[in-house]
């Protein structure tokens, strides 16, 4: 895999965090219509903010999400940008997601990723699809 390193006028980066993220009470709602527009909304919100998708599988009760992301971005205000917007706007897209309570559980896995273990997450990250 092509590593790509950011470039600022200050610094020079290679960032790459591996997230895991779940609705809440791992509800199957990532699904059809809902899982291709919360893709969508994904990626808008990664070109937004001027990060990399690296990888993103989307699994009925889970997500594992790849980004490449800048210094000054910490991993906490990425998940909150993505888990803040998603729900919003699969609600008023999505009649039958308006009775939860809350879409996402407060909580996310992340994982920084160096050189030797990205391809090892991003082949990880493309394999969920094929299992089970």
């Amino acid at each position: 895999m092509e590593q790509k390193y950011r470039k600022t006028k200050t610094t020079v980066s290679l960032i790459n965090y591996h997230f895991v993220f779940c609705p809440r009470y791992r509800r199957n709602v990532l699904v059809n219509k809902v899982k291709e527009r919360f893709r969508q909304l994904v990626e808008e919100i990664c070109q937004e903010n001027d990060w990399i998708i690296l990888a993103m599988e989307v699994m009925p009760d889970h997500c594992h999400l790849f980004l490449n992301g800048l210094p000054s971005d910490s991993p906490s205000d990425m998940m909150a940008r993505v888990k803040g917007v998603t729900p919003r706007r699969l609600r008023q897209e999505f009649q039958h997601l308006s009775h939860l309570p809350s879409l996402w559980t407060r909580s996310f896995f992340v994982s920084t990723a160096g050189n030797g273990s990205s391809e090892t997450i991003k082949h990880y990250v493309e394999s969920q699809k094929k299992r089970g």
